[in-house]
C-alpha cells in the first residue's frame, strides 16, 4: 500500500511538473526605444521599468516571458491578431484605444508636456494653435492624437522617433514637441542649451497594461498582481532605480510624480 501510494505521488507530481513547464510563455508587446521605461542594455537585451514589470508579473502568473520588440502603432494590431499576450508598453489608457483594447487598472499617472525651443514664444499649450507655429508629435501616441484633434491653424511634423521630434524643436525648426513630462524633462537635460521644458501636465493621463477584449480572467490576475506589486512597493523600487534625479526634479517643482 504504501509503495503503491508513493508511486501515486510521484506520479502526480511529475503531472504537476509537465503541466507547469508546459505553460506557455508570457509574450509581452513594448517598443525598445523609450528610456527607461523600455530599452536594450549595453548587450542589446530587454530592460527598463516595463522589462521589469514584465518580468514580475511573469513570476506572478508562473510563466516565463518573452519580449516582443514592436513599434509603438503596431503593438494594437499585433494584441489584436494574438501577436502578443498584451502589451507594456507605457501605454495611455484612452478612450479612443478602448474602443480596440481592453486596459488593465491604471499604474502610473503621467500627462502631456512641451519641450520648446529656447527662444519660442510658447509659453503654455494655449500657444500652440497659432498660425506659422510648428508643433511636433510622435506618431501613433496621445500627443498626436491631442494635436490632430484640437490644433487647426499650427503645421503638425507627424514623426516616427522621439529623438527626431526633440531635435526638430532643439535645432529650431519646431516651436514645440508634444510628449509625456519625464520624457520632456530627459530631453531637455540633454539639449538644455536650446530647449526649455514646460512640465506640469496641460492634459492628465494614466498608463495601463492593454489586453485583449473578453480576457477578464487575465485581467483581474493582472489587476491583482499590480495591487501587489504596489502594495510591496514595488514601483517605489523602480523609481529610486531608474528615475532618482526625475523625482527629485519634480518634487521640487511640486509636480506629482509618476507612481
Amino acid at each position: 500500500m504504501a509503495l503503491r501510494a508513493y508511486a501515486l505521488a510521484v506520479c502526480l507530481s511529475g503531472t504537476v511538473l509537465a503541466t507547469a513547464a508546459a505553460a506557455p510563455p508570457l509574450r509581452v508587446g513594448m517598443e525598445l526605444s523609450y528610456p527607461p521605461f523600455e530599452m536594450t542594455d549595453t548587450a542589446g537585451r530587454p530592460a527598463g521599468v516595463s522589462v521589469r514589470l514584465a518580468e514580475a508579473l511573469g513570476r506572478h502568473l508562473g510563466r516565463d516571458v518573452a519580449i516582443e520588440n514592436i513599434a509603438f502603432d503596431g503593438l494594437i494590431p499585433a494584441l489584436k491578431t494574438g501577436t502578443i499576450d498584451c502589451i507594456i508598453s507605457s501605454l495611455t489608457a484612452t478612450p479612443e484605444r478602448a474602443r480596440a483594447i481592453a486596459f488593465s487598472e491604471p499604474y502610473l499617472k503621467t500627462g502631456l508636456a512641451l519641450l520648446v525651443g529656447v527662444n519660442s514664444r510658447v509659453k503654455s499649450s494655449a500657444d500652440l494653435d497659432a498660425p506659422g507655429r510648428v508643433v511636433a508629435v510622435k506618431k501613433g501616441t496621445t500627443g498626436h492624437q491631442y494635436a490632430s484633434t484640437s490644433l487647426k491653424k499650427a503645421r503638425l511634423l507627424v514623426l516616427d522617433k522621439e529623438s527626431a521630434a526633440v531635435m526638430e524643436v532643439a535645432q529650431g525648426k519646431a516651436d514645440a514637441f508634444i510628449y509625456d513630462s519625464l520624457s520632456v524633462f530627459r530631453s531637455q537635460r540633454r539639449h538644455p542649451d536650446t530647449t526649455r521644458a514646460i512640465l506640469r501636465p496641460f492634459r492628465e493621463e494614466t498608463w495601463a497594461i492593454g489586453l485583449r477584449p473578453g480576457d477578464d480572467a487575465f485581467r483581474r490576475q493582472i489587476d491583482e498582481f499590480l495591487d501587489e506589486f504596489r502594495k510591496s512597493g514595488g514601483f517605489e523600487r523602480l523609481g529610486d532605480e531608474f528615475l532618482p534625479d526625475e523625482k527629485r526634479a519634480f518634487k521640487e517643482q511640486g509636480i506629482p510624480f509618476y507612481f
